[in-house]
């Protein structure tokens, strides 16, 4: 793999996330690592290069996600492909396929649970095969949500000598939209959903993405709940449908070390802690307005205007300011079989859709080619957390603005 004459190509890099990608790659120095940035227009790509000066040692690679022959050739000339092409339901499988097949590294960021499901048994054999490592779930779906729980049950361990048998994920802050991308891809699975309504029990299950393995019953996500353990109240969060089946996962990837009966559930905090009242109202207020954007997105009218009017279009996003505005912090509570409690708290210090994101999937790649060997992680179809774990924590604390900590 050495001998390959890229370490790392962005691939979409004259979409708004993949340029953002090849500009924290630009600006925060990889050192030492021979990248490219590719797409469908070489123009477009040398615009990209030049408006980001970037060194003309970054190479201009050609390929369209549709292109089975263009991407076979493309994967061969790098160890790891970042991809910010989506929905990936549309545009994913032709680049993942080819990554599996020809044992080259692939990082996403993929929140879509029907074409993970899919990809999962199709590439598991190809990337066992070859050698590839395909971790999907980079960006703000999943990393803070499944290396936090790595994290705290890490701790746990050390402190307690046995894992957590149950966590909660609370996010208790977010300032800043998701992406457009992450919309557009929530549209396309609706749309799957209503062509095959069966699909509808893929998305519901905590479950979907450890084929062979069904734990036990797990909280319901939707609804206003008050949480004793965070002393406050709590409604539905957009991201769970997809963070709590990569968590699970990423258990039964390291052979359950949590237990068989792990139980997880995430939510959004919608009161401060001894917040009462106030943070019912807002509870239930979230949970209604869910439920009826869940009916309204399931109207194809409705979704029609939201892809006109309202979802970011292609080459559209936030601003610099903007994007180093934004922050959030997750909160994940444990408690032991004793009735011992942990605490672990993820802040992160840009806007979770994009100027977080496009750091969060650069390091991951960073991380799968400077930091985890074969021998430690290897091929198959992993999540961020059983592929790097704490190595990526530790990358991530260390320049991807996001800290873990354990809370007094």
């Amino acid at each position: 793999m050495k001998d390959r004459e890229f370490d790392l190509v962005v691939f979409g890099a004259t979409g708004f996330t993949g340029r953002l990608v090849a500009e924290y790659l630009h600006l925060s120095g990889a050192a030492g690592v021979r990248w490219a940035i590719a797409g469908r227009s070489l123009d477009k790509l040398a615009k990209v290069r030049d408006e980001l000066h970037l060194s003309q040692s970054v190479a201009l690679l050609k390929a369209d996600a549709g292109d089975a022959a263009a991407l076979k050739a493309l994967v061969a000339r790098t160890r790891a492909v970042i991809t910010t092409v989506g929905p990936y339901q549309l545009h994913g499988e032709p680049l993942a396929t080819a990554c599996a097949e020809g044992g080259t590294d692939y990082v996403d960021l993929c929140g879509e649970p029907l074409w993970m499901a899919r990809m999962v048994e199709k590439l598991t054999p190809l990337a066992h095969k070859s050698g590839a490592r395909i971790v999907f779930s980079c960006g703000f779906d999943s990393i803070p949500f499944d290396l936090g729980v790595v994290y705290l049950q890490a701790e746990a361990q050390a402190r307690f000598g046995a894992p957590l048998p149950e966590v909660r994920g609370r996010v208790a802050r977010v300032k800043g939209g998701v992406s457009g991308g992450t919309l557009a891809s929530m549209m396309e699975t609706i749309e799957a959903v209503r062509r095959e309504p069966s699909l509808s029990k893929v998305m519901v299950n905590p479950f979907a993405l450890t084929p062979g393995f069904k734990g036990p019953r797990q909280p319901a996500d939707q609804g206003a709940d008050f949480d004793e353990w965070a002393d406050a109240w709590t409604g539905p969060f957009l991201m769970a449908t997809i963070n709590t089946k990569n968590v699970h996962r990423s258990n039964a990837l390291r052979g359950h070390p949590w237990g068989q009966g792990f139980v997880y559930s995430e939510k959004l905090l919608t009161g401060k802690p001894g917040q009462g009242d106030k943070g019912r109202r807002k509870a239930a207020a979230l949970a209604r307005f869910t439920a009826l954007q869940n009916l309204a997105l399931g109207f194809r009218p409705t979704r029609a205007l939201l892809r006109r009017f309202v979802l970011t279009q292609p080459g559209d996003g936030p601003g610099p300011s903007a994007r180093e505005a934004g922050r959030y912090e997750v909160w994940f509570t444990g408690r032991s079989a004793r009735g011992e409690t942990l605490r672990a708290v993820v802040k992160g210090d840009r806007d979770p859709g994009y100027g977080s994101t496009c750091k969060l999937i650069s390091e991951a790649a960073l991380c799968l080619v400077q930091d985890v060997g074969r021998e430690a992680t290897p091929g198959g179809v992993w999540t961020p957390g059983s592929a790097m774990g704490l190595a990526l924590v530790r990358r991530l604390q260390a320049r991807g603005g996001l800290s873990f900590e354990i809370a007094a």
